[in-house]
């Protein structure tokens, strides 16, 4: 008798707190109905990536301003069928790269914007490594290709999430055409077309000299 007394208060007490702890969890800002945070690696060292939950956080001041450059076309690569992603996609590489050293989370951006300020578990190739013959072999074997009788084999190339610094950027675009230009499968580029504009925008976490100044 004592023991089923207990059990109706446990039943009750489950009752009277679980809306409270539905409502705590409800004012989370959540990355997706699932999803509140996730580990990275970034320069040796772990990473919790989640969106800001101060609800009156604002965007990052290095993106508020709204004259810069021109809109890129969501589907830039035409006729190539390079696959443009948002942030869930991109998250979902990212996540991936953890444990799979066939992906790679690309910031493409010259080195003084990466450092500045990044998305966690990104690497910088600065999109000019391509345009110059001196350091074109390197980032191309950094990106997992690898000469054969005197060819470019990219048969196991990485499989690439790029960003720069967001719509109205063109790094990115232009980092993926060298690529293109010279026979990187399509289908092993992914291009984040949002970048550090809407990374920024939703109070995801960054990481970078910026917050030191």
């Amino acid at each position: 008798m004592l023991s089923q007394f207990k059990r109706s208060i446990a039943v009750w007490m489950i009752f009277l707190v679980s809306p409270y702890l539905i409502a705590e969890q409800s004012d989370r800002v959540m990355i997706t109905p699932e999803l509140f945070s996730f580990m990275v690696e970034h320069e040796g060292e772990p990473v919790e990536i989640k969106r800001n939950q101060e609800p009156d956080n604002t965007i990052h001041e290095l993106y508020l301003t709204t004259s810069r450059g021109t809109p890129q076309p969501m589907f830039p690569f035409e006729p190539y069928e390079v696959e443009t992603i948002g942030e869930r996609e991109f998250i979902e590489y990212l996540q991936q790269a953890q444990t799979d050293s066939s992906i790679l989370i690309v910031d493409t951006r010259t080195e003084g914007w990466h450092y500045r300020l990044t998305i966690p578990g990104s690497t910088n190739i600065p999109y000019t490594l391509l345009k110059d013959p001196e350091t074109l072999s390197d980032t191309l074997e950094e990106l997992g290709a690898i000469i054969k009788d005197g060819v470019w084999d990219f048969s196991q190339a990485k499989t690439l999430a790029a960003f720069c610094n967001g719509y109205w950027c063109g790094q990115t675009p232009t980092f993926i055409w060298a690529l293109l230009e010279l026979e990187y499968p399509e289908d092993k580029l992914n291009y984040y077309r949002g970048g550090m504009q809407a990374w920024t925008s939703l109070g995801l976490t960054t990481v970078g000299d910026y917050y030191l100044e």
